[in-house]
């Protein structure tokens, strides 16, 4: 016979949802993610943390991504052509240069920042080409936007270019600017 106490224990045992959540409420907050902190703040072993989650880069990647897709969420990307575009790639840049967490984090960990966000290495990148085809590939469809190229590569170059103006500050120094990002997608699209 299951006791009610037996479920409350059950019920509030950690499993990998958990485990990301505390992850991702930890990055927020500007908290280095540390497997070993983890795995004791959720009474489980650093085996089981693995398993649930796998790597530290696999964990950030993944944390970094639902950043990245509620930022996809709240930008219009469709229904205005060229320009609408350029706006949409403007606001991303603005977003993700206003996030605190991600500028602890870049800042805390340039080498791994860059790796996770702009290299085959993770899921980031990869995931953002794909959602930003789907949205061109829309809007060439509906013939608001001639592209120079076919929408992956398009979005590949989109992509990168937006890299260029929220990873400046890491690259050459010089502060991120979105409007910078604005005004090359626009000269590109033209």
């Amino acid at each position: 016979m299951v006791t009610s106490h037996a479920i409350d224990t059950f019920a509030s045992r950690p499993d990998p949802a958990a485990a990301f959540a505390l992850a991702r409420t930890w990055f927020l907050a500007g908290r280095r993610v540390d497997m070993r902190d983890l795995a004791a703040a959720l009474d489980i072993s650093r085996a089981t943390l693995h398993r649930w989650v796998g790597s530290r880069d696999h964990l950030l990647a993944e944390i970094l991504w639902s950043e990245t897709s509620l930022v996809f969420d709240n930008v219009s990307f469709t229904g205005r052509g060229a320009a609408g575009v350029a706006d949409a790639i403007g606001a991303f840049v603005s977003t993700v240069n206003g996030s605190a967490a991600f500028r602890a984090f870049l800042q805390r960990e340039p080498e791994r920042a860059l790796r996770l966000l702009t290299t085959k290495a993770s899921v980031v990148q990869s995931r953002t080409i794909a959602q930003l085809t789907d949205l061109l590939t829309a809007e060439i469809a509906a013939g608001r936007l001639a592209s120079p190229l076919p929408a992956p590569d398009l979005a590949y170059v989109l992509v990168r270019l937006g890299e260029s103006f929220i990873y400046t500050d890491v690259i050459t120094g010089d502060e991120p600017d979105a409007a910078k990002a604005h005004a090359a997608v626009s000269a590109l699209l033209s």
